[in-house]
C-alpha cells in the first residue's frame, strides 16, 4: 500500500466485478479503507477478501443504489465502523441497449433509476456528514455515449449526460465545504469490444487502467468539476464549451439569420468553457452592449 489514500474510508458501488473491482482494489492499494458494494454478495466478498489478502480494510454492502434508506443504511454503518466516509465512487450501472424505436420505455427508465438516480441516492446519503466534515471527494461515472452519443444506447446517454449536469452544480455547491466532485468517462473492454479489438488493444483496455484515475480523483489533491477520460493508459478531459457567437443585432428577429450566420455562430475560434451556466447570460449582455457602441 502507498499512503496517498492513507485512513481515508472510501465507498464503491458496483464493486463486485469490471471497473468497480478494478477501483476498489486500487483505493485500498493507496490505503483506503474500502465498502465493497454490489448487489452479488460473494462477488462483494471476493474482492474485500482481496483487499484483505494484501493488508487493507473492506467491508462488503448488498444495498441495491435504487433504495434510498438502503443505501442510507450502508453509509450510517459505514460511519459505524470506520467514523467518516470521504470518498463516495459511483460506479454502479445496467445496460438495455436499443434503439430508442425499440426500447421499451420502462427499460429507458430503469436505466435512468439506476444510473442516475443510484447515484443521486448514494450522493445524498452522503452529502451533509461530508459538509459537516469539511471534506469529501465524490466521483460520476460518465460515458462517452453521454457526451457524443452511441447508436442504440439513448437511455445510457442521457443517463450519463445527467450525471455530468449533476457534477456541474454539485461542483459548485459543495467547493465552499471542500468536496470536490468530479466525473470518470471510462474505456474497457466489455463484450461489445471484443469483435473491435485486436487481443493486445483488449488487454490495454483492461479496468486496471482506469482505476489510477479514480485514485487521483479520490486524493486530497484532487481537482473539482471535471470530466476525465481514461482508458488504456491514456487519460483526457473532455469539456462543455460555448464559442463567441455571433450577435445579430436587428436580424436576431428571424430564423433565417441564424441558418444564413451558422458558421459564424459556431466558429471554435476563443471558445470558452464556461465556471457556471449564468455566464452565458453575462457573455450574451456584454456582446449586445458593446454592439449598441458599435452603432452609435
Amino acid at each position: 500500500m502507498t499512503p496517498l489514500l492513507a485512513d481515508r474510508v472510501a465507498i464503491v458501488t458496483g464493486a463486485g466485478k469490471g471497473l468497480g473491482r478494478a477501483h476498489a482494489l486500487a483505493l485500498a492499494r493507496y490505503g483506503a479503507k474500502v465498502v465493497v458494494n454490489d448487489l452479488d454478495t460473494h462477488a462483494a466478498n471476493t474482492v474485500c477478501a482481496e483487499i484483505k489478502s494484501t493488508g487493507g480494510e473492506a467491508l462488503a454492502h448488498c444495498a441495491n443504489v435504487q433504495d434510498l434508506p438502503r443505501v442510507e443504511a450502508m453509509v450510517s454503518e459505514t460511519i459505524a465502523r470506520w467514523g467518516r466516509v470521504d470518498i463516495l465512487v459511483n460506479n454502479a450501472g445496467i445496460l438495455r441497449d436499443k434503439t430508442f424505436a425499440k426500447i421499451d420505455l420502462a427499460d429507458f427508465r430503469l436505466v435512468l433509476d439506476v444510473h442516475l438516480m443510484g447515484s443521486v441516492h448514494c450522493t445524498h446519503a452522503v452529502w451533509s456528514h461530508m459538509r459537516e466534515r469539511g471534506y469529501g471527494r465524490i466521483i460520476f461515472t460518465t460515458s462517452s455515449s453521454g457526451l457524443y452519443g452511441n447508436f442504440g444506447q439513448s437511455a445510457y446517454s442521457a443517463a450519463k449526460m445527467g450525471l455530468v449536469g449533476l457534477m456541474q452544480t454539485l461542483a459548485l455547491e459543495g467547493a465552499r465545504y471542500g468536496i470536490h466532485v468530479n466525473c470518470l468517462a471510462p474505456s474497457a473492454a466489455t463484450q461489445m469490444t471484443d469483435s473491435l479489438f485486436t487481443p493486445e488493444d483488449l488487454a490495454a483496455l483492461a479496468p486496471d487502467h482506469v482505476s489510477p484515475a479514480v485514485v487521483a480523483l479520490a486524493s486530497a489533491h484532487a481537482p473539482n468539476k471535471q470530466i476525465v477520460l481514461a482508458g488504456a493508459g491514456s487519460f483526457e478531459q473532455a469539456h462543455v464549451t460555448m464559442t463567441q457567437g455571433a450577435v445579430l443585432g436587428d436580424q436576431a428577429d428571424t430564423a433565417e439569420s441564424i441558418l444564413a450566420n451558422w458558421r459564424r455562430i459556431g466558429e471554435r475560434v476563443n471558445e470558452v468553457v464556461p465556471a457556471t451556466g449564468f455566464e452565458q447570460y453575462q457573455h450574451e449582455i456584454a456582446r449586445a452592449r458593446a454592439h449598441s457602441l458599435e452603432k452609435k
